[in-house]
């Protein structure tokens, strides 16, 4: 109906798919960005900073039902092997479960608006993928503050487990 199947996204069934696609249609040209998109869903984190010091970061509260959909398809990827799970199990590990859960509905949110106005398919890269990126970017963030502490990262054999 809308071009592209929605479904092919974790966590996202056909339910969840048609409350989306009936609140907010298959036109997306009345959202410049997919940040007014998840500003309008309700999903974007709220920026009240005084003096430079963040006063508060939570999201509005907005009765929206694609938002309500989007937030109990982030809840289901708990279990999902897909890298959209795994992103959703590291921010839960960093943070309570409200706020992962907005914040995995909010990049459901942005996969979704990017399908509806380039019109590509949705592919998983797979956990191991992601948590491969994750990994790369760990390793590139500690080799960049050693140089800036003007020392270098040796990396050694990983040790043999014996079972």
């Amino acid at each position: 109906m809308c071009g592209v199947d929605l479904t092919r996204i974790d966590g996202i069934d056909v339910t969840t798919a048609l409350v989306v696609v009936s609140e907010i249609g298959t036109d997306m040209s009345r959202f410049p960005t997919d940040k007014h998109f998840a500003s309008w869903l309700g999903l974007c984190p709220g920026t009240k900073i005084t003096g430079g010091k963040v006063m508060s970061s939570k999201t509005k509260r907005c009765a929206n039902r694609a938002a309500q959909a989007l937030r109990l398809a982030a809840a289901a990827l708990r279990t999902s092997q897909s890298a959209l799970g795994a992103y959703f199990r590291r921010l839960c590990a960093r943070m309570d479960k409200p706020k992962a859960v907005t914040a995995a509905a909010h990049k459901l949110a942005r996969l979704i608006y990017s399908m509806l106005t380039k019109g590509e398919e949705y592919t998983d890269q797979g956990q191991a993928y992601y948590e491969e990126r994750y990994r790369q970017r760990v390793l590139h963030n500690l080799n960049r503050r050693a140089q800036q502490l003007g020392m270098a990262l040796v990396p050694t054999a990983p040790a043999v487990q014996t079972a």
